[in-house]
């Protein structure tokens, strides 16, 4: 994604979901004082993040011997254009906010180029044994188990392999957590955050083997890193993929957390796979789905909320998010868990503040964005906010809370979101959008709610 201008600081885009009639307005002043800092050039720790990341996944090619990856001779700018054409960004050679953003998010800790599926194509059998060498203290032993199983099995499902669990001797599939350097394995963790596991490709001795890094909080939901999705991950590796640049992608680099029970492969899984060991017997034939998204241009679409962000609109559905911009090309659409990392779907409200961040409220709870980066200490509770509880540290504007339609004549119905663009405002409701204008105090357009949508 290419880096936007940004546009007036007079802007005052909001999207908001309102459970009742009621307009609160509150003052957001001290929302977070843990702005983020833009990086300059001389930054030495920036630096130092961007030449480590550019040795890690950029500079290497794959050891014949299967222990590790070797460090080429490219120069520093071509290294960091290799890694903007992978992530889709403007191949610049030069470090940008957005680049270093896509540097910071936690991810695989197997390098992005080195042709692994051409290099080792894949294990000469199709019954494999894997076995738990140790546990996480994170998570109770059964349900370390059970995320391995099932992680396997999204790959058996789409293939001839059949995983067998042994508990004692040499697997295929050596499972370990490690911190640091960890036994005999020439890659090393780099603490929390970062590199969060690795694998090694089929093959001999460290070959198949998956390691991860203990430093990180496992679970088996969306706090922390649900050790299902990055076992899923790493297990294609150790079965002979590389990474993906397709965000929706099991494949793809970074760590994205979609519930376990909607987890479908990608067709670009499922066709790097099956080009291995192909399709699994006597399996009745699919076309390979990708995660169901709301139909953009059906009759019936609404959303949970929306909000400007720069120059561009954000619509917000479920686990998904729609990208529109000032020239009406095609909306992007995107994971709200690929976009940003740990946040849970169906977000209930949004809107951007005068500091080029996004609030986006769920429940009782908010996060304040900064382009890529949630920043630390969120979610947090809306009572500091100001709304009307003892522990609130800010303060509501007097006279509110109020009814919507005191405020906007004319929007009487329940508000699914709202956001402010040029001068008017746009209130949704199911199907329908409603523009008003402030200054005539009058609805003067009811639109349908994808009308931003070349429909």
């Amino acid at each position: 994604m290419e880096q936007r201008a940004d546009s007036s600081p007079t802007r005052t885009g909001m999207g908001a979901k309102m459970k009742t009639l009621s307009l609160w307005l509150v003052t957001c002043s001290t929302l977070s004082n843990a702005l983020l800092i833009h990086p300059e050039k001389d930054n030495e720790e920036d630096a130092k993040l961007v030449q480590n990341y550019l040795n890690k996944f950029y500079a290497v090619e794959p050891d014949p011997n299967q222990l590790g990856w070797k460090i080429n001779a490219e120069s520093a700018a071509e290294k960091l254009q290799k890694m903007q054409q992978f992530f889709g960004l403007k191949m610049t050679g030069k470090l940008d906010n957005e680049t270093l953003e896509m540097m910071k998010k936690s991810r695989c800790g197997v390098p992005d180029v080195g042709l692994y599926g051409f290099t080792l194509p894949g294990w000469k059998k199709n019954k494999l044994t894997y076995r738990i060498v140790n546990y996480t203290p994170d998570m109770r032993k059964e349900d370390v188990a059970k995320a391995i199983e099932k992680a396997f099995e999204v790959w058996s499902a789409v293939t001839p392999l059949v995983f067998t669990r042994i508990h004692k001797g040499i697997a295929d599939i050596m499972i370990a957590f490690g911190t640091k350097v960890h036994g005999h394995c020439p890659r090393y963790f780099d603490g929390p955050l970062g590199v969060l596991a690795h694998a090694f490709p089929p093959g001999s001795g460290l070959g198949g083997d998956v390691h991860f890094d203990e430093d990180e909080d496992w679970t088996t939901g969306s706090a922390g890193f649900n050790l299902f999705l990055v076992a899923a991950h790493e297990f294609g590796h150790a079965l002979g993929l590389s990474h993906s640049n397709d965000q929706r992608a099991l494949m793809f680099p970074n760590y994205a957390y979609v519930s376990p029970s909607e987890f479908p492969l990608s067709p670009d899984d499922i066709s790097g796979i099956q080009s291995i060991y192909g399709s699994r017997p006597n399996a009745p034939d699919k076309k390979p789905t990708t995660p169901n998204s709301p139909k953009i241009c059906g009759s019936q679409m609404s959303f949970d909320a929306i909000t400007t962000f720069r120059q561009e609109v954000i619509f917000l559905k479920g686990r998904h998010l729609w990208r529109v911009y000032p020239d009406n090309s095609e909306a992007e659409r995107e994971l709200i868990s690929a976009f940003w990392p740990n946040l849970t779907p169906g977000i209930e409200a949004a809107y951007e503040n005068t500091k080029d961040q996004i609030l986006l409220f769920k429940g009782n709870k908010f996060w304040v964005i900064s382009g890529y980066q949630v920043l630390l200490g969120y979610p947090k509770n809306i009572n500091i906010l100001g709304f009307p509880k003892e522990e609130s540290t800010d303060s509501m504007e007097k006279g509110y809370p109020r009814l919507t339609v005191d405020e906007f004549p004319g929007i009487s119905q329940r508000v699914d979101a709202v956001f402010q663009q040029k001068g008017l405002f746009y209130f949704f409701h199911g199907s329908k959008q409603w523009e008003f204008d402030p200054i005539a105090k009058k609805v003067i357009r009811e639109m349908e709610s994808n009308s931003w949508f070349n429909c």
